[in-house]
């Protein structure tokens, strides 16, 4: 299933922040993305309502299996380029901002290549 980029932003900012503190909330991932909090608000209502994140009683928000899967895939891609163009000698805030844009509009297959490419051969 295609979804929109933002909501792919979103997912992917509910995984990077779990992986850095071990929780996320909404003000996190407004903090993360610097959107405001009834934006972020909305957007979570929006990712709750199509079944790609919970939240419980406390506010804390997990991703379900759909929502994992996207942003992972996202995350992957993300991180992949932005180490990829920091090699390359780009800044590590540009690289980082670049690869936030290629990685929503990059093919699979490319990826795929370009992942093959990049990881060492073992």
């Amino acid at each position: 299933m295609k979804i929109q980029e933002s909501a792919e932003d979103y997912l992917e900012a509910i995984l990077a922040i779990r992986e850095k503190k071990g929780t996320a909330r909404s003000i996190d991932v407004a903090h993360h993305l610097n959107y405001s909090k009834p934006s972020v608000s909305r957007a979570m209502s929006l990712l709750r309502e199509n079944g790609y994140v919970t939240m419980d009683k406390d506010g804390l928000l997990d991703l379900t299996d759909a929502g994992m899967a996207i942003a992972a895939r996202i995350y992957e891609r993300h991180r992949l380029l932005t180490e990829w163009l920091t090699a390359l000698g780009v800044s590590p805030e540009v690289a980082a901002e670049d690869a936030c844009r290629i990685e929503h509009d990059i093919s699979e297959e490319t990826f795929a290549r370009l992942k093959a490419h990049i990881a060492p051969k073992e």
